[in-house]
């Protein structure tokens, strides 16, 4: 209820050319820009993401939080989703994920993590 579809990456499918609940707000926002988006993630520290998890800054200031995680038995370390500020969203942005207390090292991941190419 308090992220829009251009937070979450879904503009491809809100369409403008007719009208929709909240339609101003989000020509508001699609011409000012989100000030959220959201990201995957590949923990670089050991340790693994889970939902409700801080996602801070190297500075230790919250920048967002975590939506879900888990360890991907595909690439052997944690991965996870959540929403960050934008300033923060780029790939290979390095983010720390405040697991029990401890700010652990993350990068932003291009999605999908893992490419499968049919044979």
């Amino acid at each position: 209820d308090t992220t829009s579809p251009l937070e979450a990456g879904l503009g491809w499918i809100t369409k403008f050319n007719k009208p929709f609940t909240n339609a101003e707000m989000l020509k508001k926002q699609k011409e000012n820009g989100v000030q959220k988006k959201l990201i995957g993630f590949k923990m670089i520290d050991k340790g693994i993401p889970r939902h409700g998890y801080e996602i801070n800054d190297a500075q230790g200031k919250r920048i967002g939080h975590v939506t879900s995680g888990t360890i991907s038995p595909v690439l052997n370390v944690g991965i996870g989703l959540g929403y960050v500020d934008v300033q923060h969203a780029a790939p290979d942005t390095d983010i720390y994920i405040n697991v029990r207390q401890k700010n652990l090292k993350a990068t932003v991941s291009k999605l999908p993590f893992v490419s499968i190419n049919p044979s």
